[in-house]
């Protein structure tokens, strides 16, 4: 009885240490998405304006059409309207 409560401490510790590295993992990894989305969102901003400046609707309606087709592929595009 006493050495299995011996073991489950051992388990709980490694457990803590196992937990602490993986949230600093997952902090830096959030870090990073943040970082990627403002740097994606940026460029999406630019080149729809840049789109608007130069009147490219064709071109705008194409780029819309494959973003919607890879949304819906994902099946994010449903549940956006469901």
């Amino acid at each position: 009885m006493i050495l299995n409560g011996i073991v489950w401490v051992i388990i709980a510790a490694f457990g803590l240490v196992l937990i602490d590295v993986t949230d600093k993992w997952t902090r830096k990894a959030i870090q990073w998405m943040d970082v990627a989305d403002k740097w994606i969102r940026k460029f999406v901003e630019d080149s729809l304006e840049w789109i608007i400046e130069k009147n490219l609707n064709i071109f705008s309606a194409f780029l819309f059409v494959i973003l919607f087709g890879v949304l819906s592929q994902l099946g994010i595009l449903p549940k956006l309207i469901s």
